[in-house]
């Protein structure tokens, strides 16, 4: 019996001894869980910094821990803020919205940052802090900016007629317009026709502007988000509204028979993106890590160059290398209104709204995609 109980304790020894030494200089394995919008980093494609990977290996070579980053896109701000809310998944880092980010913050889906863990938060420029969504810059770090306009197919629409948003109410082109796929930016684009507040708080506001998409209705083609790179690309539609960033984007792969051009109406929406950690995250300083990666200049610049997004990151805007990728014209279109975002944001951005008006817009959506 003796003998019996030695030997287990002898093999128990052993199996505690190669246990320790198989873990000497070793780590577990991180996973980091990034939620963003589709079409929104550079992926390695056509020779561009593929980030994620960049950053698994910057981290390898930094910490001496693997790192495998799970990414996952959505399509608008409203789908990834209902599978959050819903508490199927867990993620470390999204990247939504800001008048998303207030609902967010509001309802509890935000943890606030640790600035210590994100020193390159310095490069933001000055005018990008502060906004309504973030008064006290508790959450968010800006990942993009941006304006949206009108595109069009200048081989089917007449430039006579591409002024304001009418473009995208005119009865020529019927079977032509696609329209946004979301309530806020739908009904923002027949508010911003109406001169009507796209943060209005009068139902009677909304209602106008629903009896204007309504009248709309019969001469979209389709409401769509990221389909629109291929229906304008290809032809396929004729008139849209998106993000200036986007139309460039669309201007390299258009077919040889399109000519897609753009413009800026006089009320428009300017937004901001940020990079935010939920209330959900498994590794927040990992998730702080990442962020702060994110805004350090060789990832920066290459996603700024692959999204063709106005970036807020001044490693980015004051780069001759950055300038001369994206060419003059798009720099321009991309940068025009720089020093006045903060005043054009103030008075056209979209806030956060008030439950109840929230669930009147959803209704008055749903009325309006059953006909």
């Amino acid at each position: 019996m003796k003998k019996i109980l030695s030997l287990l304790m002898v093999l128990v020894l052993l199996v505690s001894l190669t246990a320790l030494l198989s873990g000497c200089g070793s780590k577990e394995a991180l996973v980091l869980n990034v939620y963003n919008w589709g079409e929104y980093i550079s992926d390695g494609s056509e020779g561009s910094l593929d980030t994620i990977k960049a950053f698994e290996a910057w981290y390898k070579d930094t910490y001496g821990t693997k790192l495998t980053v799970n990414y996952d896109t959505y399509a608008s701000n409203e789908d990834m803020f209902a599978k959050l809310s819903a508490g199927a998944v867990s993620y470390d880092v999204v990247i939504p919205s800001d008048y998303m980010i207030a609902r967010m913050a509001e309802a509890g889906m935000l943890l606030p940052l640790n600035y210590d863990n994100i020193p390159n938060y310095k490069y933001i420029d000055e005018g990008f802090r502060g906004l309504n969504y973030d008064p006290d810059n508790l959450y968010t770090v800006p990942y993009t900016y941006g304006v949206i306009g009108v595109i069009y197919n200048a081989n089917v629409v007449d430039k006579a007629d591409a002024e304001g948003w009418d473009l995208m109410w005119n009865e020529k082109y019927a079977g032509n317009i696609i329209q946004y796929n979301n309530s806020r930016d739908a009904f923002a684009t027949a508010q911003y026709k109406l001169g009507l507040d796209v943060n209005s708080t009068s139902k009677e506001d909304w209602d106008a502007a629903f009896d204007e998409l309504k009248a709309q209705a019969p001469l979209v083609k389709s409401y769509v988000m990221d389909e629109i790179f291929n229906m304008m690309e290809s032809g396929e539609a004729a008139i849209g509204s998106y993000y200036a960033g986007d139309y460039f984007t669309m201007l390299d792969s258009q077919a040889d028979t399109v000519d897609l051009q753009f413009y800026y109406p006089e009320q428009t929406n300017y937004f901001v993106d940020a990079m935010c950690i939920p209330s959900c995250c498994q590794n927040k300083e990992l998730a702080e890590i990442f962020i702060n990666y994110m805004l350090s200049e060789e990832p920066a610049i290459a996603n700024a160059e692959y999204i063709y997004y106005a970036s807020p990151n001044s490693l980015v805007y004051n780069s001759e290398e950055y300038m001369d990728e994206i060419g003059e014209e798009a720099y321009e279109v991309l940068y025009a209104n720089l020093d006045q975002f903060n005043e054009n944001y103030n008075a056209y951005a979209y806030r956060n709204m008030e439950p109840d008006m929230l669930d009147y817009l959803n209704t008055l959506w749903e009325n309006l995609k059953i006909g």
